[in-house]
């Protein structure tokens, strides 16, 4: 059974409103490795020999830190199927970068209460409002399918027509298609997705977002090898009893398990 690397990026100056989420990596496997739960998966896995912790990546240095960020990615998805922990959302540019040189095309499946997609934002081309913007210009996936969308700003509506980004809206959940893809899949998981119910720890509460089962539901039934993924936008400061670390444990070992079935 193949290892899964399991990798902290513990980056947040890119983030608007508030900071904290470069603790949440830490806060995500301390809950993955609570006693309260076990490392077994839904489809039927056991992650206890499986999951490959390489602790968190040393990003100091700002004006290094995606170039640390990308060769990561690359070193690493050359051998396996990593999952990274943020860190808030900008961190997805340079991993998907580094992906892309490590295993050629891939559709990106995205959950999010937020397109992500502004060209800049508050000045900043790489925030964390942003690095889906920065992986479209650059042709980094085949296919953007964005899940979970609720508050856009006209300019993203115009970046999502310019880029042929596909938007799941919540306002349309009870029409939501059954999603296929065609090529491997990399997935990006911002837990601002999930309705703040469910996610509390977060920077941005925006209500009306999915439950933690309906996010379960759309990763299961992903029908093609998932090559990667992220979870990010866990702010510890903003958790209450550590709910939103062990909803972002649970989407981890789900994400594991689905690289496992294939």
């Amino acid at each position: 059974m193949r290892r899964i690397p399991v990798i902290g990026v513990p980056l947040d100056h890119n983030s608007s409103y508030l900071r904290g989420s470069a603790r949440g990596p830490f806060s995500l496997v301390e809950a993955l490795h609570c006693d309260s739960a076990n490392l077994w998966t839904e489809t039927g896995f056991d992650l206890g020999p499986v999951l490959d912790h390489r602790g968190a990546l040393d990003l100091s240095d700002r004006d290094t830190a995606f170039k640390v960020i990308e060769e990561t990615a690359a070193e690493i998805g050359r051998s396996g199927r990593p999952i990274f922990l943020g860190g808030d959302h900008s961190v997805t540019y340079p991993l998907v970068r580094g992906m892309k040189r490590a295993v050629g095309d891939f559709t990106i499946l995205h959950f999010d209460a937020h397109p992500d997609c502004y060209h800049e934002f508050e000045g900043n081309p790489y925030s964390h409002a942003c690095p889906f913007a920065r992986i479209m210009e650059e042709g980094l996936c085949t296919r953007l399918v964005s899940v979970g969308i609720r508050t856009a700003h006209g300019h993203q509506r115009e970046q999502r027509e310019k880029f042929g980004i596909q938007w799941l809206e919540m306002k349309d959940r009870a029409h939501w298609p059954v999603l296929s893809f065609d090529t491997p899949v990399y997935v990006s998981v911002d837990l601002d997705a999930l309705d703040p119910a469910f996610a509390p720890g977060i920077s941005h509460h925006e209500p009306g977002g999915m439950t933690t089962r309906e996010l379960l539901d759309v990763l299961h039934a992903v029908d093609a090898p998932i090559i990667g993924a992220d979870i990010v936008e866990l702010n510890p400061d903003r958790d209450l009893n550590g709910v939103t670390a062990m909803v972002g444990a649970k989407i981890l070992r789900e994400i594991a398990g689905m690289m496992l079935s294939d």
